[in-house]
């Protein structure tokens, strides 16, 4: 750990916390893990590139069976990642992401596709060549916004 102005016995207890709240987040990283194993709703989200066993369990505790929507772009828009739409002179135009709904799911989705990204700079496969020829023609961050839509 870096120094501090903080007195020596005070360090101690920051320190001690930390590895205390390290190891609580290990152990819970292990829960979820065993639970996204055990349910076939994670499980089936856990195909999907880019998510892993805490976002699958995020996705499921939040949406539950999805029979909510009627499709995959009404979701889109409950987590906020479909395009704002204004309009002047009757002309429809697209802006940015509205991010309405759960901000936290929408972080979860974006840094595993984040991940997915830099992955796709090391593979050749055809997603792959997709994925890269996306970022080129857009920007990265609406690269990476776009795959997650």
């Amino acid at each position: 750990m870096q120094k501090s102005s903080l007195p020596l016995q005070v360090q101690q207890c920051v320190d001690d916390l930390l590895e205390h709240i390290e190891a609580n987040i290990t152990e819970y990283d292990r829960i979820l893990s065993r639970m996204a194993k055990t349910d076939h709703r994670s499980q089936r989200l856990m195909e999907l590139k880019g998510v892993g066993p805490t976002t699958a369990c995020a996705l499921v505790a939040s949406i539950g069976n999805a029979h909510d929507f009627k499709n995959g772009r009404q979701l889109a828009a409950w987590l906020g990642l479909t395009q704002s739409q204004y309009s002047s002179g009757g002309k429809p135009k697209l802006g940015r992401i509205t991010k309405a709904g759960y901000s936290y799911l929408r972080t979860l989705l974006v840094q595993g596709d984040l991940s997915v990204l830099i992955g796709a700079e090391k593979r050749n496969d055809s997603f792959s060549r997709w994925v890269c020829m996306l970022v080129e023609r857009r920007r990265y961050w609406q690269a990476v916004v776009a795959n997650v839509y």
